[in-house]
């Protein structure tokens, strides 16, 4: 067992993919020094760093990366994101065989070798086997990474962190936080969480929500609106079963819904995955088009192009989303924690526009300090 260190924040992955690689490479990389912090919003939260963090467990499905140690499983295939730390110190946390459930989608074993999944041979675990690793290992924050459509999955590892009393970060669209039951069920056990689906520091989301913000504001009527995406990681790749798409497609349609001036028609906007390009890799493409009417009805179009490396433009947030999580946890708060997940996530719990959320979540962690 782990000696408690109220200077660390131990944290627990569920799945190994292009995400957490980043956040496992900005760890080190911002432990080194590097880049002077550009990226992250902020330099401490609550007197921690990203050095602060240390990774204690993890589990996931593919026989490439179970029972490796995390440092060097994140490198393993399909995952395909930048490499910008190559040299990562071993964690000494090795990556555990996960349980199914609905955690991979059946056409994900039809596409060439290294972009399927391999499923590793080893015995999948109960929830008691994992609720004793989060224990033993004095785990701080259990980060859910599955892909999207798991919601069996995504609830199994919730329960656990219920049972272990861990702070839980949802970081991709199945409701959670946002779901007044499972809300509830945290606040009753005492434990904070945080989601849901993270928001990329400058991502599709947060530039199409700050731009309908921004029609409303200066007065402009939005008429309609799309959003199309594309992309060629794993997340692409398995959102190409669009049965697994219907709570991301609300995720991000009320992100963009829940600060127009007033709501459009669902014929008048589409917001939501498009297509899976392979070569793209981790880069991801945004085309965003709004329409609308300025003064006298005279009408007007945008059009814009976003392209971002996927993985990393959400780790940064992800480090910022575990150090409230820590602090929710120190501070004995529990259930939804409703500063950061405005601020950091895409369907929260409550929707505000973003410069309220700013707003709310600098004095949350100004009193927390």
């Amino acid at each position: 067992m782990l000696s408690p260190d109220r200077h660390c924040i131990n944290v627990a992955l569920v799945g190994v993919g292009n995400c957490a690689s980043s956040l496992v490479q900005g760890v080190e990389h911002y432990r080194a020094g590097s880049n002077e912090m550009v990226g992250l919003s902020h330099a401490e939260i609550g007197g921690y760093g990203p050095s602060d963090i240390r990774f204690v467990a993890a589990w996931d499905i593919d026989e490439r990366k179970v029972g490796h140690d995390l440092s060097s499983a994140v490198f393993a295939k399909p995952n395909c994101t930048t490499v910008f730390c190559e040299t990562i110190e071993p964690t000494g946390a090795m990556v555990r065989m996960g349980r199914v459930l609905d955690g991979v989608a059946d056409h994900m074993m039809d596409y060439p070798d290294e972009r399927t999944f391999r499923k590793a041979a080893a015995a999948e675990p109960s929830q008691a086997d994992v609720v004793a690793v989060l224990r033993e290992t004095q785990a701080d924050v259990l980060v859910n990474y599955l892909p999207v459509g798991s919601q069996q999955a995504t609830e199994f590892y919730a329960k656990c962190a219920l049972e272990a009393g861990v702070a839980f970060v949802n970081a991709i669209p199945v409701f959670i936080a946002s779901n007044p039951e499972w809300a509830a069920r945290f606040a009753a056990a005492g434990v904070p969480i945080i989601g849901d689906d993270i928001k990329a520091q400058l991502g599709a989301t947060i530039v199409h929500r700050v731009l309908t913000d921004l029609f409303r504001k200066r007065g402009v009527k939005l008429e309609r609106t799309y959003q199309l995406n594309t992309g060629g990681n794993t997340d692409f790749l398995n959102m190409l079963n669009r049965t697994r798409l219907a709570s991301k497609k609300e995720s991000k349609t009320e992100a963009v819904q829940s600060v127009a001036q007033a709501r459009l028609e669902d014929e008048n906007i589409h917001v939501g995955p498009s297509d899976y390009v392979a070569w793209q890799n981790d880069n991801k493409v945004c085309f965003l088009r709004m329409e609308g009417q300025l003064f006298g009805g005279v009408p007007m179009n945008l059009e814009l192009r976003l392209s971002v490396e996927d993985s990393p433009n959400s780790a940064g947030v992800a480090i910022d989303m575990i150090r409230c999580a820590k602090l929710a946890r120190m501070r004995g708060l529990a259930g939804p924690i409703h500063p950061a997940s405005t601020w950091f996530c895409k369907h929260p719990p409550v929707q505000v526009p973003d410069d309220q959320a700013c707003a709310e979540f600098d004095a949350f962690i100004e009193e927390q300090a």
